[in-house]
């Protein structure tokens, strides 16, 4: 399984359910035990909290991810495996997840053990990453994140791209699919900037947000070396641009929000 940083959860996932309307057929008010699998450091399962009276349980294989969860909601976790979870069967009316999928080598057994424990519904909150949408006021940043998106897409060993086809594996695990919405994420960078927004551009003239990820892009075909030394200038323009206040950014994730009963 990919692992990730609390910081990485932490700048992708922000803003996310500003509207929870998408969340709508997972009938949230009437659950009374919900787990969150891979819950990272606990973004959905707070929003999980808001909308349910019943109890929210993070699970997630990263005992430090689950250490920051527990700070940040206050909410009981579990460590656990995705694909052995350490629950009874039935023991929730509902087990969900959020961009967990994607980053495992077989979701399929996931899937299977999210029906195993649950005595109702399955839901799953996965990216379309190959749909990602970019528009910059810096013309070769579209161009760029279009490069390593292919790259990365090509290189990766997880599906990161699966989406919409999140319905086939419920139903190869038995379930039977009662909704599927989509929920685009919007993330938007403009005056005045926040300071995560700040770093995110240093990073990007800097070269380490493009390194976190050159396996992949090696493994997808990339020439790694001239597209980083693109990817500095580009980021350089980045931070000018913010330096002068002329610079944004708009970001758009499709998550495709399916929901299964038992």
């Amino acid at each position: 399984m990919r692992e990730f940083t609390p910081e990485y959860l932490e700048h992708t996932r922000r803003g996310m359910w500003e509207s929870t309307a998408a969340l709508d057929p997972l009938e949230l008010d009437s659950r009374s035990r919900v787990l969150d699998v891979g819950c990272g450091t606990g973004e959905l399962s707070r929003v999980l909290t808001a909308e349910s009276p019943g109890e929210v349980i993070g699970v997630d294989a990263d005992t430090d991810l689950l250490a920051v969860a527990r700070e940040a909601t206050g909410l009981p976790t579990v460590a656990g495996d995705a694909t052995r979870l350490p629950f009874r069967a039935d023991a929730a009316d509902l087990v969900v997840c959020q961009a967990l999928l994607i980053n495992l080598p077989d979701p399929t057994a996931a899937v299977r053990e999210f029906a195993r424990v649950s005595s109702d519904l399955v839901a799953a909150i996965e990216p379309d990453n190959a749909a990602v949408e970019v528009s910059s006021t810096v013309d070769a940043e579209e161009r760029l994140e279009r490069e390593v998106r292919t790259a990365y897409l090509d290189g990766v060993e997880t599906d990161v791209a699966m989406g919409e086809r999140v319905g086939d594996l419920f139903e190869a695990a038995g379930l039977d699919v009662i909704g599927r919405r989509t929920y685009r994420h919007e993330k938007l960078v403009e005056p005045p900037y926040s300071e995560p927004a700040m770093e995110s551009a240093a990073k990007k003239a800097s070269g380490v947000g493009i390194a976190d990820h050159e396996r992949e892009l090696r493994n997808g075909g990339a020439d790694y070396d001239e597209l980083r030394a693109a990817w500095r200038e580009m980021g350089r323009d980045v931070v000018r641009g913010m330096e002068e206040g002329t610079y944004r950014r708009r970001e758009v994730v499709p998550f495709e929000v399916t929901v299964a009963r038992v």
